[in-house]
């Protein structure tokens, strides 16, 4: 399973925890679009935290690779 999938299980999983708790819980609807807009602004900005993110391997990489990346990225 990739990062991607586990952030959108995740959320998956919140959204029907959340809609569980609507069922027996009366809510303003306003609250509720918010709150779920905020949710998904927190999801995408997860998922593109992920796509920048440099994997970890421990070890730096050679000088001439890192500004090779930074020139791509730039």
């Amino acid at each position: 399973m990739t990062a991607k999938e586990i952030i959108r299980d995740l959320f998956e999983e919140e959204a029907l925890v959340i809609g569980g708790l609507l069922v027996v819980h009366e809510v303003d609807d306003d609250f509720v679009w918010r709150l779920i807009r905020s949710l998904d602004a927190i999801r995408l900005k997860s998922l593109s935290r992920l796509e920048t993110a440099e994997p970890d391997l421990g070890v730096d990489p050679h000088p001439a690779i890192e500004e090779f990346l930074r020139r791509l990225r730039g």
